[in-house]
Order: C-alpha cells, then structure tokens, then sequence
C-alpha cells in the first residue's frame, strides 16, 4: 500500500484537476467513490442531526438557562459558520479521508496533525457513545416497555442512566454491522433517515407553532432557569447549541468516496450546517412556545418529549417521537462512519497500532471493516460509565464537545498562521473547471474570528462547574472528568508517539548494524 512520507513535514502536493486518482496524496483510491452531492449532504447534516441532539441537550439547556438560552443557539451558529467557512477551502484543496488529521498535518507538520487527529478520532468515539445514549429520552416515552431496566426513565435516574446504556449497546450493534455491510447500503440509510428527520422537523416546528401559548418575547426572560445570572445562563446554554453544530466537517471525511468531491464538500459542508441550524433553532423556539408550562420543573427534565406529547396529544406526539429515533439511529451510524475514517486514514499513514489490520479496506465492500468493531466495541465500553451514575451522561456529551472543538481548533490554528505567511492561496480549479471555493480578501479575519471563537468555546465548555458536572456533589471526578479525559488522552497519545520514536530508532540501527556485521 502506497503511503505518504515519513517525513515530520508534509508538502503541498501540485494541484491535480483528476481526483478519480489519489495519487497526488500519495494514495491509492480504495474506498469506493460512489456518493453524490446528496448523500455528501446527508453525511454532514446526519452527524450534526438536529432531532437528536435538540431532543438530548433541550432539558439540560433549559434547567440552566431557562428560555433565554435560545439566544445562544445564533451566537454558537455564526461562530461555527466562521469555522465552516475555513474547512470548505480545505475541503476543496484536500479532498482525503481523515479530514481533520489530514488538513492539520499539511497546514502545520505530521506531528501536531497526529496530536489533532488522536484527540478527533477519540472525541468522535465518545460522540458515538453520546449519540447512542439519546435514545433513552425518547424510546421510553413512546412505550413504556422500552424501559428494560428499573421503572425510572428519567435520564438523571440510576433506572435512567441504566437503561440508556443497554438500548445505547444495541443501537452501537446495529450501526457496526451496517458499517461492515457496504458503503452504499451505508449510504442509502442515512439518505433516507435524513430526508425523514428533515421532514419530521419541519413537521414538528410547524405543529408547535401552531399550538403556541405565549409569544416570542418569552426568549428574553430566565423563568425557570437555575440562579446563574444572565451571562452564566448563555454560557451554559450555550452546551446545547455547541453540542448540536458539530461533526459538519464530515462531508469532507466522506471526500474519498463522493463524486467531484473539490466542488461537492465545500458547498455540503456549509449547507448542513446551515440547514440544521436553521431547523434547531425553530425546533427550540417552537418548545419554549409551545409548552404547557414554563415553571413546573417538568422543561427542565423531559424536555421536547414532554413537549411534544403534551402539547399534540399522545398520539401525534408518538409518531412524531419514532421520527427522532430513525434520526438516533441515523446519526450515531453516521458519526461512527466518520470516526471510522479518521481511523483509516491515520492507519493508512501507519500513524497507529495496528495500522495494517486498520487501514485494510473489503475490496467488495469499499468498507473498512476493523475500524468500524474498534469504534463500536469502545463506544458501548464508554457506556457501560452510566451504569456507575447518572451524572456520567452529562460528562460524556461535554467531553465529545470539547475534544472536537480544540481538533477544529489545531486545524484553524494552523490555517491562521500560514495566511499570515501568505502561504496558502487555494487557487485552481475544481472538477468542473470552476474555482476552487475560497474566502478571498475575507479568509485572515474570518479565519481568525473562527480561531477566538473556537478557543473561548472549548474553555466554556471544559470549564469544570460543579454545578454543572456534578450536581449531587460527592464526585469530584466528574466535575473534573472533561479535564482529566482529555489530559489522559493526550499523555496517552504522546506516550504512544515516543515508543513508536523509540522503536523506530532502534530498528534504524539494527539495519545499519546487520551489513557491517555481514561484512
């Protein structure tokens, strides 16, 4: 298998109009190139998956907020637009699997593209596991058998927090195998629960608008929310908007496989983005409208679901709540897929233990098989955590959050410096012969509003509120979980990279030593 150099530094490659071929990158084409702009799309606004995250953090936003943490929502979308605005120039200069690890590599060196593609890969596991812990929000509140252990299905509950790792490990089952099957299986999934979870939300925001019982005005006040003040409420709220606009960046993970990926991902990258945050934000609104009571504890609790049911009436509220499980299920498999990418590309380079066994690709599937079980086995293992307490629930989706937005960071760090330098200037042309999508005069202060922002975002969201992280007290590990998590991920990974330096200068030196000993 052709790799790319070893070298600490990796150089732009000449720009190719043919990207049938990997070549330039040093690649061969394995993976098979098989979707369009649509299921481009799909990969993007699947990961982000507005009913399953609105549906997940609604309550936690709320509890702390209360309705004025709606505002947070276009604030977290303007700044996350500033970032996708950035990786669409890189999806159209590097359309490769790996995306994060690959842009950051190349804008920056091997070495801190590793480190920012070691703390993704780990970050879209934990993602995986999150994602597949949504369900017990919803599952339980259609029927009542959903709930296989305790009677409690309160995600806050021991019977809760239970319950949403068992459903949580069958739902990890279930996406391994489809990310075993085939790509385009893989893919027709995702485009039909997406098509489904866009119908389903613009059908929901409709629906609650309608059954409004107090105006917009409400946005504005803190009823209900816990005593932060205003600005801690926004900057706790925020955790909804900033766990929801992530993972956009996967229509270019899915570059290898995607037709015309130079012109594709950039536009796919910005309209899922776009397209979620729109309908999140008219999801959020139509709750707060719509719900039966601002004051009774219950918003800061169920969350939409009691909404929903309460609001449109059990039966209408349960078609609409099986919606948001196919968008679940659809998300988690999309978020697995593009884990499982950043683990084929990094293996590719040999960057990881086991690479040979990670980056082989089924030639009849297109797929990478091992990568797909490593995801799915470590994402049920981080679930088993609920089972010791509730408040493990909260920590996983903060950390995912966290982990991500430093990884988007170390890419537009680095894309910062280098147009400092004047040393990337994405000129060429795309598959079509048009140019390449590009910022222009706008791509230094973009660029550098996307890094702030990126930065301030990752301090809000690790900053170790016990409050927040460990409610009950008694915990302290909780409180600190998103810190230590991540410090483990990065001693870990660094450990790692000097053994694997080691025993790289070792086996130098036993082949420098055997022909002296020859001779």
């Amino acid at each position: 298998m052709t790799t790319t150099t070893p070298a600490d530094v990796r150089p732009d490659p000449p720009h190719s109009p043919d990207d049938g071929s990997l070549a330039e990158f040093g690649y061969h084409q394995e993976l098979h190139r098989s979707l369009g702009r649509y299921a481009s799309f799909a990969a993007g606004f699947s990961f982000i998956s507005v009913l399953t995250t609105v549906f997940q953090f609604f309550a936690f936003g709320y509890a702390f907020g209360g309705p004025v943490f709606f505002w947070a929502w276009p604030a977290v979308l303007v700044g996350q637009l500033l970032v996708a605005a950035c990786f669409a120039e890189l999806a159209a200069r590097y359309p490769i699997s790996g995306a994060i690890y690959q842009w950051s590599s190349r804008l920056s060196n091997l070495t801190f593209g590793w480190f920012a593609g070691w703390i993704m890969v780990i970050g879209q596991i934990v993602v995986v596991a999150a994602a597949a812990l949504a369900l017990q929000m919803v599952l339980p509140a259609i029927w009542s058998g959903f709930q296989l252990v305790g009677t409690d299905p309160s995600v806050t509950s021991q019977d809760g927090a239970a319950n949403a790792a068992v459903l949580g490990v069958i739902l990890l089952v279930l996406t391994t195998l489809v990310n075993i099957v085939d790509n385009r299986v893989m893919s027709l999934i995702n485009r039909v629960g997406v098509t489904a979870e866009i119908i389903g939300a613009a059908l929901i925001v409709v629906l609650l608008l309608t059954h409004s019982k107090r105006s917009p005005g409400i946005t504005f006040h803190t009823t209900g929310a816990a005593s932060s003040g205003l600005f801690g409420a926004l900057a706790v709220g925020s955790f909804t908007a900033a766990y929801v606009m992530i993972g956009f960046d996967s229509a270019g993970e899915m570059s290898e496989e995607t037709h015309n990926p130079r012109r594709t991902a950039p536009r796919t990258i910005l309209t899922a983005l776009g397209a979620a945050g729109l309908l999140g934000g008219m999801v959020i609104l139509g709750g707060l409208l719509a719900a039966p009571s601002l004051t009774d504890g219950r918003l800061g609790v169920d969350g939409l679901s009691y909404v929903l049911t309460s609001s449109l009436g059990d039966g209408v509220g349960k078609v609409l709540l099986a919606d948001v499980v196919v968008a679940i299920a659809v998300a988690t498999l999309a978020i697995q897929t593009a884990a499982c990418r950043m683990l084929f590309s990094m293996a590719r380079d040999g960057q990881l233990p086991f690479s040979r066994r990670l980056a082989r690709v089924t030639p009849r599937t297109g797929m990478p098989t091992a990568p797909a079980l490593v995801v799915g086995v470590l994402a049920a293992a981080l679930l088993l955590l609920n089972f010791a307490s509730p408040d493990a629930f909260l920590a996983i989706g903060t950390t995912c959050i966290v982990m991500l937005y430093l990884a988007y960071a170390m890419v537009t760090g680095p894309l910062l410096i280098r147009r400092l330098r004047g040393q990337f200037t994405p000129e060429g042309t795309d598959e079509t012969g048009g140019r390449l999508f590009s910022l222009g005069r706008w791509g230094i202060p973009v660029n550098t509003l996307a890094l702030l922002y990126g930065l301030l975002m990752t301090v809000n969201l690790a900053w170790p509120r016990a409050a927040v992280y460990d409610p009950a007290g008694g915990h302290w590990y909780f409180q600190w979980f998103t810190v230590l998590f991540l410090a483990v991920t990065v001693l870990a990974g660094g450990g790692y990279r000097a053994y694997r330096k080691r025993a790289t200068a070792r086996s130098a030196v036993t082949e420098r030593a055997v022909p002296e000993a020859v001779v």
